[in-house]
């Protein structure tokens, strides 16, 4: 084994131990990927950097363009209305529409963005019907990844397979092809979930208001600071109560006078009533030393927690944020948007204590107080999205008709091959650009630059792969351990591996990392890499046994109050049977 080979595969190694545990973000990691090649020399700088120019990079930078245009004119926004009658009508005939609208919308543009505009909507309908959230928003999850499957365009990692297929001379995939498996995949998934997965999900988010949900009578209460107090005549920053017993003050009222969230700087005074968020237990145990009362228990509900320049907000902290490894308290969040978090839904778990140390991840959910003047600013920034109401916003209605056919410009001209997907792409966002469906600052915000930098990075690796000969040297073990039972067995065993890796990892890396490994068994075979390509491309975009397999599932994950029990319980059959449809069905519409 020669350096460039073993150097290639303790990247490789470090790349997905890395990737699994999330010690660094994906993008981070494709980048010191990438370094780390160009540097020990197994790509030159002009290899390392040429993913920033492939045609899969410029492309879905393009189609988040082209999303974007579709929903700042509106043209997405007013389903929710027609899906909001339907389940007043019917649940099962209302799951049907949703789902087919939601893997139709997927098909066409980034499925992120489909979710983000209906998780509000949903959570709304399931409020007004009584029916449990957790019920509407894994099979609508799912149903986004059906819909991703069946077009070039339906997801990024299909484009970076075929950018991938490209380079090494071989046919691009084209507009529809993903389709007759796609259809199928899509057919037998939504029967799936509505004859068996919808019953194996527990109802697990409740009717109540958002101080029901997240428990806020268990660890939100109300004390009186007696004479004796320690904390009275002390800064907040500096008052025992704040730092020995590790209390958040929330509200504090003097008299007539009421302090929503105070500053360090506020000085506790005798017969203050603080509003506190804080460990019970932990509390009583020093209530005779601190000097405080307890008010009597009750039960919180919005309106004890609201005022008329106050509201709650219920957040989903996005794929993409900023704040995504940091605890409240190193991201400044009160200082920051001028809001207090009193909850925080973390992997499944309602924290009770220290949230303000905990490091955030994709798809935790905050619950919080933010004054009347800044909710605007909170529902604006891309590092959360405001799932307890939907936003009103002023969409250019008069724009839509422009994106609606300008998106379909894109589809038809990548489908009838009158220009390159990349092409199309890239000339559609412009014209949304200049006919004025979305601004130029708004394209740019548009762009998941955590997806691009992952694409960019991620490719050295496969370049590093073939060239170093390392993706031969994996394809001859393959094809010795697994070919011996036939060619159907290795698009099995590319489907399997696919999908078992996307489950821990990012779709997109394992993609990457497996599409030089399949063309380069196919060549040692002699046989046509597109069967194995598109296991490939199909099991990286059907991650459904874990929340974190797919950014969809990070987003409904803490909304729908799942445990990752849950993913397991339905998302493992639908694996099983997407995997043996796949194995026996991608020979027959793609030769070997």
């Amino acid at each position: 084994m020669s350096y460039e080979i073993a150097f290639v595969f303790a990247v490789l190694i470090l790349a997905v131990v890395l990737f699994v545990t999330e010690k660094l973000s994906v993008d981070l990691v494709a980048l010191l990927v990438m370094a780390l090649l160009m540097v020990s020399g197994v790509i030159s700088a002009s290899e390392g950097i040429a993913g920033f120019s492939n045609t899969a990079t410029v492309t879905v930078a393009s189609m988040f363009i082209l999303s974007a245009g579709l929903f700042k004119t509106g043209a997405v926004n007013f389903l929710g209305v027609f899906v909001n009658r339907i389940f007043q009508q019917n649940f099962y005939v209302a799951m049907i529409v949703v789902m087919i609208l939601v893997g139709f919308l997927s098909a066409f543009i980034n499925n992120t963005p489909v979710i983000a505009i209906f998780l509000p909507i949903l959570l709304g309908v399931a409020r007004e019907t009584r029916i449990s959230a957790s019920k509407i928003l894994m099979p609508v999850s799912f149903a986004s990844m059906f819909g991703g499957v069946c077009t070039l365009i339906g997801t990024s990692t299909n484009i970076l397979v075929s950018s991938i297929a490209e380079k090494n001379n071989l046919p691009a995939f084209t507009m529809f092809e993903f389709a007759p498996l796609g259809i199928i995949l899509f057919v037998v998934g939504t029967l799936y979930m509505l004859a068996f997965g919808i019953r194996l999900i527990p109802e697990r988010r409740g009717e109540g208001d958002l101080s029901e949900n997240f428990a806020l009578s268990e660890y939100v209460t109300e004390i009186v600071l007696l004479s004796d107090s320690i904390s009275v005549g002390h800064k907040i920053k500096n008052a025992p109560l704040v730092k020995d017993v590790e209390v958040n003050i929330i509200e504090i009222r003097r008299g007539d006078e009421t302090i929503h969230q105070p500053g360090a700087e506020v000085v506790l005074l005798e017969n203050d009533v603080l509003r506190v968020r804080c460990d019970l237990e932990k509390i009583r145990t020093l209530q005779e030393r601190e000097g405080v009362s307890f008010k009597p228990h009750v039960k919180w509900g919005d309106e004890d927690v609201t005022t008329e320049n106050y509201r709650l907000l219920e957040a989903v902290v996005s794929p993409n944020s900023f704040i995504i490894g940091q605890s409240l308290q190193e991201a400044g969040f009160r200082e920051r948007y001028g809001a207090n978090v009193l909850a925080i839904r973390h992997h499944g778990r309602l924290l009770r204590e220290k949230i303000s140390d905990t490091p955030l991840s994709a798809g935790d959910v905050l619950l919080i107080e933010a004054r009347e003047d800044r909710i605007k600013s909170i529902k604006r920034n891309k590092d959360f999205i405001v799932v307890s109401e939907t936003e009103k916003t002023e969409f250019r209605r008069n724009k839509i008709i422009f994106a609606l056919l300008i998106v379909a410009g894109v589809v038809l001209s990548a489908s009838l091959g009158l220009a390159p997907i990349v092409v199309s792409a890239v000339v559609g966002a412009i014209l949304l650009i200049l006919l004025g469906c979305i601004t130029l600052e708004e394209a740019y915000e548009a762009i998941d630059w955590k997806i691009i930098f992952l694409l960019a990075g991620i490719l050295s690796l496969g370049v590093a792969l073939e060239k170093s000969g390392a993706a031969a040297i994996i394809s001859s073990q393959i094809v010795s351990s697994v070919g011996t039972l036939g060619l159907v067995a290795l698009v099995s065993a590319f489907y399997l591996l696919t999908s078992l890796l996307t489950e821990t990892m990012s779709n997109n890396a394992t993609a990457a990392l497996l599409a030089p490994i399949a063309i380069a068994t196919a060549a040692t075979l002699g046989v046509n890499p597109q069967p194995f390509l598109m296991a490939i491309t199909f099991a990286a975009s059907s991650s459904f046994i874990t929340p974190v397999g797919y950014q969809t599932n990070t987003m409904i994950y803490g909304p729908g109050q799942y445990k990752f029990t849950d993913f397991v319980k339905v998302g493992t059959p639908l694996n099983i049977i997407f995997w043996i449809l796949a194995t026996i069905l991608i020979p027959v519409f793609w030769d070997f």
